[in-house]
Order: structure tokens, then sequence, then C-alpha cells
């Protein structure tokens, strides 16, 4: 079953993994950045990866390095070893989803991307699918989710059936997304499997957006998002297509 995206989700501007500024305490996906959006009024967009013990934390990134001045893969910290690690230029540690929920308490509208675990777009275990969905079943508020990796989606269709979903798509340009085969660029390119997850909307990049299959999906009733936008002149662009955008790096207009 298709479930359509909230209406909210159409009018509010999301924030690219919260309304971050790193200059100001505030980093990418962190519980600092989550309440500067809440307090903005901006939707809300974040990412989830897996701990070693099988929780969803908001964090973008594979390994540690960028974010923390720890080292290794977010798969090799359990939770509580990851929420007392510090985010750089942040006092607080990797947030948990439900942490993250608690603090949205269903005020914005909250886009939750499910990070591909296999690194090749491939059937995943369902474990951080699972855990994403065992943090939702509880919420109460506008929320969706999404993937690049479509088997993720496929994941949350059973797991939280009445949660929208939707797929995360790009160009796929092979030097840009590679190692992932050629092969798996090509097909993911055409966004194949938006009927089969029962998505009701795709997130689409911005420089790709006159794709014709995004146009096809438009008309044939998806809602059409985009990433990342990072000014006034690129979201007046996007919009001539896009229903909404994910933004960062300057306030997007309401």
């Amino acid at each position: 079953m298709r479930i359509p995206l909230p209406p909210t989700f159409l009018s509010l501007p999301l924030a690219h993994r919260a309304y971050h500024s790193r200059a100001d305490r505030r980093p990418e996906n962190s519980a600092a950045a989550v309440r500067a959006a809440v307090t903005a009024g901006y939707g809300i967009e974040i990412d989830v990866q897996l701990s070693k013990d099988g929780q969803a934390m908001v964090f973008h990134d594979e390994r540690m390095e960028r974010l923390t001045h720890q080292t290794g893969f977010v798969r090799d910290y359990t939770a509580a070893e990851l929420s007392a690690i510090l985010l750089k230029d942040c006092d607080e540690g990797v947030p948990s989803l439900p942490e993250v929920l608690g603090l949205i308490a269903g005020k914005v509208p909250l886009l939750i991307e499910i990070k591909d675990q296999t690194d090749q777009m491939a059937e995943t275990d369902g474990v951080l699918e699972a855990a994403t969905a065992a943090a939702l079943a509880t919420y109460v508020g506008p929320v969706a989710v999404m993937s690049f990796n479509p088997h993720s989606v496929a994941h949350m269709a059973r797991l939280a059936p009445k949660v929208a979903r939707g797929i995360t798509t790009a160009a796929y340009d092979y030097a840009g997304w590679a190692p992932l085969d050629p092969a798996t660029c090509d097909q993911l390119r055409g966004i194949p499997d938006y009927d089969r997850t029962g998505s009701s909307f795709v997130s689409h990049e911005a420089a790709d957006l006159s794709r014709p299959r995004v146009a096809e999906l438009k008309v044939a009733g998806a809602a059409i998002l985009t990433w990342t936008i990072r000014s006034p002149q690129a979201e007046a662009a996007a919009r001539r297509i896009a229903h909404n955008i994910t933004f960062e790096a300057y306030p997007a207009i309401f």
C-alpha cells in the first residue's frame, strides 16, 4: 500500500542533516542541530546508521573520523559508546534515533534516510530497518523514511507499513558512485523500484532534476523532493520542478 507524504512535507523546507552550523556548535545530525531546526520551524532530514548492538544512530558516515575524534566504523561501537563520543565542534555525543524523536516530538516533519549497509545497494539483513521501525512504532507526528537502497525501502514497507516511504535517487555517475559497479548505477538511475516498494515520493539529486524519469513520476502522482540546495538561487531553480527542497548553508524560504 502506498502511503502519501503528510502535507507538511510539501510546505516546510527540510533542513539537511538538521539545521547544522559547525561555527555555531551544532554539527550535522547533532541534537543541537535538531533543536535549532525545531526552533526555526523547519522540517528535518536526518540519516541513520547501525550501532554494534543493533540500534539506529543518527549519523551520516560509515566511519567516525570526519565527524568525531574517534576512528573505525560506526558499527564498531555500541549505542552507549556512541552517545558518549563527542561530535567535533560540539559538546554532545552521537544521538540515537529515539533521542531525536523525543526532541522533535511531532513539532515539525521528519525525513529519515536509512543508510545503505551493504556498500553495494544489495539486499540487507534488515537489522537497521527493524531498529528504525521499532523507534517509530509509538511516534506521533509527521514522519517518512527513504533510502538509496531500494531493498531497505522494501523492508520498511513490511516493518512499518503505515509510514510514508520513498527512494533517494541520483544521476549515478560512475565516478561519483565508485566503487558501486556501473551495472548497478545504470539500473538504479531509472528508479525501477518505485512501484515495487510502494513509494510515494523520491528525493532526487538537484543537478539531475530534469531527468525524464523524474517528470514521469511527478505526472503519475509522486511527490518530488530534492537534495541538496545551498543557495536561494538554487532553491528557485529547483522549485520549478520539485515540490520541496532539502537545504543547508543558508536560511531557506518558507
